[in-house]
């Protein structure tokens, strides 16, 4: 199984638990090395991996949101 091929499988296998109400990340962590056999170092890579592409979706998504304005009144 090729990086890039392991990896997909990876986050399907992460998502499928959070999908399922996992939120323990140690537990998710656990049962994607044992549901799948690959090293714990490499299921937390791409746990990593995951993180910073969901992260760099939600910067796109709230870049078309408008700012919150806040005014300052000076006393004169």
């Amino acid at each position: 199984m090729n990086r890039t091929n392991q990896s997909t499988i990876i986050k399907e296998a992460i998502n499928s638990y959070l999908d399922k109400g996992v939120t323990d990340k140690q537990d998710i962590y656990t049962k994607v090395v044992d549901e799948l056999g690959v090293p714990r170092p490499t299921v937390r890579r791409v746990a990593r991996d995951l993180r910073t592409e969901l992260l760099s979706k939600i910067q796109i998504l709230q870049s078309d949101m408008p700012k919150p304005t806040t005014t300052i009144e000076a006393d004169e």
